[in-house]
């Protein structure tokens, strides 16, 4: 089907902000405002649509479209599942951007449409400050992995990781087998000293964010220190192990992994090495939420229809 003239509008936001991209003729550029915002009642999705709006205006008029509603928004929002009402949601960016239709979906689908370049049977793990593995098949089968946080879960992350890196800094502090002097020298530069360490991660707001600056510590370690390239190796294959249980039941999906945590090598190899094992492998992921929400609006747009989710993806 040809492609309609209507503009669409494509949002994802994430805890480190929010980003928003337009399509009419062509691509627009990529605007940005602070992301989720978590308070005693979940997140504040109308402050959110409100800087949305805000940046949609400014995108239209600096358009050859003008400010003429869109035709399509797709909002892609981490914490969907857990930190807010799905139906409030939809209604709240209805009613803020003014699309003729309107699309909120989880960010773990758009991760996956993102990086595999297409809505079909599919699996994705993202690897970032958390990590959530989901795969689909856009019809019967909506299975997401992990994703519970750096307390309960988030197995591969680098919150985790470097959450394990300060537990082997400070058992070489404690004298203990298994411990790391060369991260607890390196934990130590960047923290401070370890007395210091449980009320940075404990008690600040920003705990896990405080964790993952410790995980380049231990990728850049694991040349030369044992412990650290085992803790590498133990995300690596945490990440698979989840990517394969989110596409465990698909017929020929496409497997994909994305997050700043897959540059380090140790990481990376152990995935790939894991997915080896189980018979399979990825492919090199082609973008990220924001490219999966886009990708999804202009096929609402273009086909009038979009696979729907009661939990993952509603159409309104």
């Amino acid at each position: 089907m040809s492609e309609r003239a209507g503009a669409v509008v494509a949002v994802d936001v994430g805890g480190s902000g929010l980003r928003l991209t337009t399509f009419a003729s062509s691509p627009g550029p990529v605007l940005t405002a602070p992301g989720v915002r978590v308070g005693s009642g979940g997140i504040d999705v109308a402050a959110l649509v409100a800087d949305a709006r805000s940046l949609s205006a400014r995108a239209a008029a600096e358009s050859a479209s003008g400010a003429v509603p869109p035709e399509v928004v797709v909002w892609s929002m981490r914490g969907l599942l857990f930190l807010a009402d799905r139906t409030d949601v939809l209604r709240t960016v209805a009613e803020g951007l003014g699309a003729e239709r309107t699309v909120v979906v989880s960010d773990a689908v758009a991760n996956l449409v993102g990086a595999t370049g297409r809505i079909g049977p599919g699996a994705v793990v993202a690897a970032g400050t958390g990590a959530v593995a989901f795969g689909t098949d856009f019809d019967r089968q909506w299975r997401r992995v992990d994703g519970w946080g750096h307390v309960l879960g988030d197995a591969g992350s680098a919150a985790t990781l470097g959450m394990a890196g300060l537990r082997a800094a400070l058992r070489a502090h404690d004298g203990l087998p298994g411990g790391s002097p060369a991260l607890l020298s390196a934990a130590t530069d960047l923290l401070g000293p370890p007395e210091g360490w449980p009320r940075l991660v404990m008690t600040s707001r920003d705990a896990p964010e405080r964790l993952a600056s410790v995980a380049p510590l231990v990728t850049a370690a694991a040349a030369g220190d044992p412990v650290a390239h085992a803790l590498c190796v133990r995300s690596g294959t945490d990440l698979a192990d989840s990517l394969l249980r989110a596409a465990e039941g698909l017929t020929d999906p496409v497997l994909a992994a994305t997050g700043g945590l897959l540059s380090a090598a140790p990481v990376a190899d152990a995935l790939d090495a894991r997915l080896a094992d189980a018979g399979a492998r990825r492919t090199p992921a082609r973008g990220g939420a924001l490219d999966g929400a886009l990708l999804l609006a202009r096929h609402l747009r273009d086909t009038g229809a979009l696979p729907e989710h009661p939990a993952y993806l509603l159409v309104g």
